[in-house]
Formats: structure tokens, C-alpha cells, sequence
């Protein structure tokens, strides 16, 4: 029953010398039953409560049959563990007892327990604490109304009243209900649950914590509050209290006033300002007035830079362009594309689409009024407007001027007419041709109306000037040879050939594209009616007609054809996996290896 000290025990008479005598007996009891009990306190397994001090003692066999009502600086032990209260209810046979007010228990490794009100089963190891619970340990306190604590595997579950309430270190949890494992530090909370960092403030109906790794792990719909603004919502979500980490699995949201990110998959740290998304990812910049979507995106918001994977759509709504490809690394200023990436250059009016193996994209002067961006199409290059289209080896656009630069065998076409030669420069309005320069080896070819003739100029250098879409001017420097069909004013019939060899040729021409006047510098030429054309006149040594090459429409720029063939190209070996290149000069980049496509 208990080991008490009989020099400070006052018992008092209740009911005659009957309940007196009662109480002889039980006292007599109580102290024949001491050694026994000594004896197996501290065995290993005793699962014994024990007695230790109560300042007055009652048993009423009659009233309370098997419980023994102490009063006063009451205390118990069993095993490890010592309690302390007012007042109790002891039942020696069944091994509980319930106690009252001021109810403090110590057990081994620094936990204790604090409430108004216990009970406790020693078969069970039960501990049912009530009213202004607080359990704790080293570092960590758990407040609440009611809870059940497991003294032997040290497990807690509270519930009832306004929730509890877990501190751990910087953090807390407060819920509904909870259950606490501490010997491993594991918690599970349930209904209105808010999780408290240094950063953040985690609100779900589900959440697991441990409070040793401070990792925590919320399922069904939640959401994450950071204290400079930015929310999360996920259904299942991982946050690291210690690294600011979060890893978010399932279609999750990231709002903050910089950026927002969707995906299936995401990751985010505030330490290194990493942040990573998988599946179906959109990230909307607002300070850049950008937006990113792929199957796989990561940025560094501390270096600014960002990479794609998959699909991916690069879209600057700033400088109004955008860029389609299978891998995108880019930063505030500078993109750079591959896996055969589509350019798009948006215009009030119109599109310029362009594709090619390689596209970099550079700005400068950002966040001034002079900002201006060059994009640089390497290999392949194919580019679609209504107005004009081209094909080349390398293609530079600069919005500075809104011009097309064009080298390694360009082609450009406009309307009815074709030019060629060793570099292509093209000046372009919103949504037409302005004006255009040809540098060395220079070919212009028109079709005639006929549609089975073609006028033609090459000279070293060619120079075209357009209004609203038509080519008005023309000059031809430099060794130039012509081939010109005239026509009747009336039906547009061909009048012949005029052959013409000259050093400078300006040609003028009608909206309608018919001749208005011609200014050459001493010319040597002939004029051949349609009946009498020599054989091989009709066309100069250089004439090639590339219709076979031109792009058709924007959905034309993946078909890849060669110069001297008019039927598509077989299938060419390509890169298996671009390298995720930095930006950067072309000698920063690696070579990968080729594989068949």
C-alpha cells in the first residue's frame, strides 16, 4: 500500500468509535503491509504504485469500498516516475488511484506533468491528466485541457476543450487534437491546426512534426504563410523548420509579390533562394513581367538565374518575345534556347516567327528607357512573318532598330520577290519590310505576272526600300546584270527581254509593282522580243529560284530542306541531350556527343 512517516500523520474520528476502530485496523494494516512492498519497489518490471507521504489518511470499506482517501502534501511513486497532489483516491488492489489539485509528476529523463486533476492505472501505465494540463521536456512543452499520457512507451494524445497547444524551441503547433511520441520527438495534430515558425505559418487540418529534426509534413488542403508575403497551397507538403525548406508534392501553388509557381512537384529554400518545380510547372515573374511554364523548371532567386526542361515556354512580356524549346536556361537579361527552339517577336500587327538548332537572347540597358534586346539564331535558321520569311545559317535580330541581320547562306523573300547573297540585312516596321541591304554576291528575283518568268538583278551589293509591304526602290551596285521582262500597260503582256549590264541600276516602281522609271550608269544592254530570245538569256548564270525552301507558315519552320535539293532532308543526327550551357560566350560552351536521332 505505501511507506508513510507515522510521527506527522494526525487522523481524525469521523462517525464513533466504530469508524475509529476502522481506522486502527487499516492504519495496522498499512504499516504490516510496508516491508513487503519495499522490498519490490525498484525491481525491474514493478509496476507497484506506491505511497510515500499523505498528511491524512481515511478508508471506508462501506462508503468507498478498496479506496483509501488521502489528504496533504500527498505522494506516490512507481517505477521511475513520482507524483505529487492534495488529495487522492488510492485502490492498492487494482493498482490506480486518482489524484487532485496541484497534481505534479516527475519522471526519468526531465519530463514532467502539471494538472489539476489524474488518474492512473498501473497495469495500463496510463496517466489520464485533466484541466490545465502541461506536459514537458527538455525544450519542449505541451499545453491542453485534457490528455493521456502512456508513462511506459511515453506517448501523449490530448484532445477535448480549446485544443492543445506544442512548443518546441522557435516553433509551436497548436490544434484540436494531437497525439506525441517523446521518445522519438513525433507529433501528429488534427483539426485547426497552425504551425508557427521564425518564417513561417503553416494553417491545415493534418499535419506531422517532429521536434527534434523540426521537419513537418502536412496532408490535405493547406496553407503556408511567410512573413514576407508569399502563401502556399498544397494538399501534401513538407516544410524544414531548420534549412526554410519546402517541398511540396501534388498540384501546390507559391504566391509572393515577386513570383507566383504552380506544379505538381515544387521545392523552395529561403537559405539559398533555390526553388525547383516538376510537372506541369508555370512560374509567373512580376518584377520581370515574365512568365516560364515546363515539365521541369528551376531558378535561383538570389542569382537570378533559371533553367527549363521539357516544353518549355519562355514568354518576356516585357519585350514582347517569347521562346518555345526542350531546354531554356535564362536570367534577367539573358536566354538561351535549345532542342530546335521557336523565337516569337510579337508586333501590334503581326508575328515574327523564327527556328533554329541554337537561340541566345541578350538585353541591355535593363530598366531604362534605352533597354534593348538582341536575339542570336544559330544553324538552321528558319523565320516566318507574313511580309517577309527567310532562311540562313545565322540570324541576329536587334529591337534596337528592329533589325534582321542574316549570314551563311541567307535567303529572304518578300511578296513575289527573292534575294540572296553573302549577308542579308532587313529593316523592319511593325508589321512590314522597310528597307533591305544585300552585301556581296547580290541576287534579287521577282516572278512575273505570267508566272513562268522571272526578273532579275545581281550586282555586289543591292539595296530595296519598301511602303507598306511593296518594294518602291531599288538600287544595284557593282558589276550589275539584269534581266528585265517589260510589260504592256493594257494586258500585261510581255513585251520581251531587256538585257542590261551596268555598274549602278535604280529601279522605281508603282504600288502595283510595274515599272515607273529607271536610272542606270552607262549601260550596255538589249532588248529581246519574246519570239527571238537567244536559248539561256532568260536567266542569269546565278539564277536559282529557292521556292521549294521557303517557309510556308509559321507551322512550315520544323521542315528542313537544302539548297540543292527540292525534297526534304533525311533525317540528320542531333543532339541526344543539349548541355545545360551557361550564358555566356560561345567558348564557355561544351561540345556534347552526337547521337541518331
Amino acid at each position: 500500500m505505501g511507506q508513510m512517516n507515522h510521527n506527522k500523520k494526525k487522523y481524525k474520528s469521523h462517525g464513533g468509535h466504530g469508524t475509529y476502530a476502522m481506522m486502527v485496523l487499516c492504519l495496522l494494516a498499512v504499516c504490516m503491509a510496508l516491508p513487503a512492498h519495499a522490498q519490490k519497489n525498484g525491481r525491474k518490471g514493478d509496476e507497484k504504485v506506491y505511497l510515500d507521504h499523505a498528511d491524512e489518511l481515511k478508508f471506508d470499506q462501506y462508503a468507498m469500498p478498496g479506496i483509501q482517501v488521502l489528504k496533504g502534501n500527498v505522494r506516490f511513486r512507481y517505477q521511475d516516475t513520482q507524483l505529487s497532489c492534495d488529495s487522492a483516491h488510492f485502490n492498492q488492489e487494482k493498482n490506480t488511484f486518482r489524484a487532485f489539485g496541484h497534481v505534479r509528476m516527475k519522471k526519468a529523463g526531465g519530463i514532467t506533468l502539471t494538472c489539476q486533476r489524474a488518474r492512473y492505472d498501473g497495469r495500463m501505465e496510463l496517466v489520464q491528466a485533466r484541466q490545465n494540463v502541461v506536459l514537458s521536456q527538455p525544450g519542449r512543452t505541451l499545453t491542453c485541457d485534457s490528455l493521456d499520457y502512456n508513462t511506459n512507451i511515453n506517448f501523449a494524445r490530448y484532445f477535448g476543450g480549446n485544443g492543445g497547444r506544442l512548443v518546441s524551441g522557435k516553433n509551436s503547433v497548436v490544434s484540436m487534437k494531437g497525439e506525441y511520441y517523446m521518445n522519438s520527438h513525433q507529433a501528429y495534430f488534427h483539426d485547426d491546426v497552425v504551425m508557427k515558425s521564425e518564417k513561417y505559418t503553416i494553417e491545415t487540418d493534418n499535419l506531422q512534426y517532429n521536434t527534434h529534426t523540426e521537419e513537418a509534413h502536412v496532408t490535405g488542403p493547406s496553407v503556408i504563410k511567410g512573413k514576407n508575403g508569399e502563401v502556399v497551397h498544397t494538399n501534401d507538403g513538407y516544410y524544414y523548420a531548420k534549412t526554410d525548406r519546402m517541398e511540396l508534392t501534388g498540384r501546390s501553388t507559391m504566391t509572393s509579390k515577386e513570383r507566383d509557381v504552380e506544379g505538381d512537384n515544387l521545392t523552395y529554400s529561403t537559405v539559398t533562394g533555390e526553388s525547383e518545380g516538376h510537372g506541369n510547372v508555370k512560374v509567373v515573374d512580376k518584377v520581370g513581367n515574365r512568365t516560364v511554364t515546363g515539365e521541369h523548371l528551376k531558378y535561383n532567386e538570389k542569382t537570378r538565374k533559371g533553367f527549363g526542361e521539357g516544353k518549355v515556354v519562355y514568354v518576356d512580356m516585357k519585350n514582347k518575345n517569347s521562346l518555345i524549346a526542350e531546354y531554356v536556361n535564362y536570367t534577367d537579361s539573358a536566354a538561351i534556347a535549345y532542342g530546335e527552339p521557336l523565337m516569337k517577336e510579337f508586333s501590334e500587327k503581326d508575328t515574327l516567327y523564327v527556328r533554329s538548332d541554337t537561340i541566345r537572347m541578350k538585353s541591355f540597358f535593363l530598366n531604362t528607357d534605352s533597354v534593348y534586346r538582341e536575339a542570336y539564331c544559330y544553324n538552321n535558321v528558319r523565320a516566318y512573318r507574313r511580309d517577309v520569311q527567310a532562311v540562313c545559317g545565322l540570324l541576329v535580330l536587334n529591337s534596337k532598330d528592329s533589325c534582321l541581320t542574316m549570314k551563311l547562306d541567307p535567303i529572304v523573300w518578300s511578296d513575289n520577290r527573292q534575294l540572296t547573297g553573302d549577308s542579308i540585312r532587313a529593316y523592319l516596321n511593325d508589321s512590314t519590310v522597310r528597307e533591305a541591304y544585300v552585301y556581296g554576291n547580290a541576287m534579287s528575283i521577282e516572278t512575273v505576272n505570267d508566272g513562268k518568268h522571272y526578273n532579275q538583278v545581281a550586282a555586289k551589293e543591292m539595296r530595296a526600300f519598301f511602303e507598306k509591304g511593296k518594294m518602291r526602290r531599288s538600287e544595284a551596285i557593282g558589276n550589275v546584270l539584269s534581266v528585265y521582262f517589260p510589260e504592256e500597260e493594257k494586258d500585261s503582256s510581255l513585251i520581251g527581254l531587256n538585257y542590261l549590264e551596268t555598274d549602278t541600276l535604280r529601279m522605281y516602281l508603282t504600288p502595283e509593282r510595274k515599272l515607273q522609271k529607271i536610272w542606270v550608269s552607262k549601260p550596255v544592254g538589249t532588248l529581246y522580243p519574246m519570239t527571238q530570245i537567244p536559248p539561256g538569256k532568260e536567266k542569269l548564270p546565278a539564277f536559282a529560284w529557292y521556292d521549294y525552301v521557303r517557309p510556308i507558315d509559321q507551322y512550315d519552320l520544323r521542315r528542313r530542306v537544302g539548297k540543292g535539293d527540292n525534297k526534304p532532308l533525311e533525317r540528320r543526327v542531333v543532339l541526344n541531350r543539349p548541355p545545360r550551357q551557361l550564358i555566356g560566350s560561345p567558348q564557355q560552351q561544351t561540345k556534347p556527343k552526337a547521337t541518331d536521332e
